[in-house]
């Protein structure tokens, strides 16, 4: 059994896929996850702030470990898009990055958002788990780091089109297309 601090911080991360960092208030997490009124501020010294911090920091891990069990860069890339595609469809294109939801609401450069360093540190976990993959895989570091990149900003902006025309067909294509990229770069 997870305890309510692991609760709250799970929930938080599926409500900022869903909604957004902006909009979502401790309030929801507390509902969506079950846990006491009165624990938010004890688990969570730094508000609202500390708890989606941590709940982008999750879903980094979450993803991160989905990545670290492939045994290839084509599984990488397909396990990706296959959860990425069921997620869209299972919460009817609702489901999006937390980290791309807190990059994108990152705000005015004089007042950044400190989320916005656990987006940075998020993708950039990714793209060098992506880039070890690929490197085991026989690419050369450098053109490995390029695909990497491409491959994260891809899916990512995938998704964003996935929702907002409620089809996987974006995402799909993107994944048939870094698929054939994947295979050729490694046949040379």
């Amino acid at each position: 059994m997870t305890s309510p601090r692991e609760r709250m911080v799970a929930s938080a991360a599926l409500l900022i896929r869903e909604r957004g960092a902006q909009s979502t208030a401790i309030a929801d997490v507390l509902a969506h996850s079950g846990a006491p009124r009165g624990s938010a501020y004890h688990y969570f010294p730094g508000g609202r702030t500390q708890l989606l911090s941590e709940a982008v920091d999750y879903a980094a891990e979450f993803v991160a470990a989905r990545m670290a069990k492939a045994d290839s860069g084509i599984q990488l890339l397909d396990s990706l898009a296959r959860f990425y595609r069921k997620n869209l469809v299972d919460t009817d294109y609702r489901a999006g990055c937390p980290a791309l939801a807190v990059a994108v609401e990152s705000g005015e450069p004089d007042n950044v958002n400190p989320m916005i360093d656990r987006a940075a540190a998020a993708f950039t976990r990714w793209n060098d788990l992506i880039t070890q993959r690929l490197i085991a895989d026989g690419i050369g570091k450098d053109r490995a780091k390029e695909l990497a990149v491409t491959a994260t900003a891809s899916l990512e902006g995938a998704i964003v089109l996935a929702r907002a025309a409620r089809d996987t067909n974006p995402l799909d294509i993107v994944h048939r297309q870094m698929r054939s990229l994947l295979e050729a770069e490694l046949a040379t």
